[in-house]
């Protein structure tokens, strides 16, 4: 055996530590990233793509990495940390990607389209049909504008902000806070037209129900009401893509490490 041979078999403890320290933020956040880490995609899947973007980024990173511990707790306790790290950072992008499905939830609502149930993975256990088109949509956007690699770069950059091992907990749960809000009013701001039209078309709806009790109004006005929905939503399509794509970047580029 060669000098180069034993050099490099003494080193494969080492690198082996520093792929699973790697491996253990990515593969977490990969299971949440919008776009990469769908529900719909298979968790072996999901985890291959932790995998192959471990062996892409370890170069770059062991050297940002902390010598392993000789405490065998010690060594479970930074694993476990790379974990939450991962999950953290992959739960803000998803939340914030969220806004589309949840705009649709309430557009859909608006429209008349609540009692049509389907089942949605992101969403919960039902949701309109409407809601689950534009989560499809969302992720449509996200690989197809190459927004998917702003949360890849903030995870490479975390490092720099976020040593292995370290996590602070406070500024993740304000930070967590704060996203579910914006994503909520990003929600609301998509669907704000629809909301509006909702509101002051049952509001019509209800003073001719006070003039003429005896017709069944509602239930007359509901294909009109579908009808009148799907025409606004023809209308505002681009308005509400272009305004959610803008969100997305501002929002991506705002996590934390991102370049």
């Amino acid at each position: 055996m060669t000098a180069d041979d034993a050099a490099l078999l003494a080193s494969l403890p080492a690198l082996a530590y520093q792929a699973c320290l790697v491996f253990c933020r990515m593969a977490a956040a990969s299971m949440l990233l919008p776009g990469l880490g769908e529900q719909e995609v298979p968790a072996n899947i999901r985890l291959g793509l932790g995998l192959l973007v471990t062996l892409l980024l370890l170069p770059l990173l062991a050297p940002l990495l902390p010598p392993a511990p000789e405490a065998p707790f010690a060594l479970l306790g930074l694993i476990l940390g790379e974990v939450a790290i991962g999950l953290w950072l992959g739960s803000l992008a998803r939340l914030l990607a969220s806004a589309m499905a949840q705009a649709g939830q309430v557009i859909g609502t608006m429209m008349g389209l609540s009692s049509p149930l389907q089942g949605d993975l992101m969403l919960g256990a039902q949701g309109t049909p409407l809601g689950r088109l534009f989560g499809f949509v969302a992720t449509a956007l996200i690989l197809s504008t190459g927004l998917y690699a702003l949360p890849l770069a903030a995870l490479l950059h975390s490092y720099t902000i976020l040593p292995a091992g370290t996590l602070p907990a406070a500024t993740a749960a304000e930070a967590m806070a704060a996203m579910v809000a914006q994503s909520f009013a990003l929600a609301l701001r998509l669907a704000a037209p629809f909301i509006l039209a909702g509101v002051l078309f049952n509001l019509g709806l209800g003073l001719v129900a006070r003039v003429a009790p005896q017709v069944q109004i509602f239930v007359v006005a509901a294909p009109a009401q579908i009808l009148a929905g799907f025409g606004l939503l023809m209308l505002l399509l681009p308005a509400i893509l272009t305004l959610w794509r803008g969100a997305m970047e501002g929002g991506f580029n705002a996590l934390p490490g991102a370049p």
